[in-house]
């Protein structure tokens, strides 16, 4: 099953608890980043895209 459909599945809980680690992992990519230390910097924009359907998955199950 594809990432998209197992976070649409997710309750909002669930949601919320992926968003928290997300933005923590994303706070380490950032320092990463910063030093050079990256290997895949495409990583950076994925983790924001899964907190965004993250976001728009709690505000559809509303």
């Amino acid at each position: 099953m594809s990432k998209k459909r197992e976070e649409k599945k997710m309750t909002k809980d669930q949601a919320e608890k992926k968003i928290l680690a997300l933005k923590k992992d994303l706070f380490n990519i950032r320092f990463k980043k910063i030093n050079n230390q990256i290997n895949n910097p495409a990583q950076y924009s994925q983790i924001k895209k899964s907190i965004a359907r993250l976001y728009t998955t709690i505000k559809n199950s509303k």
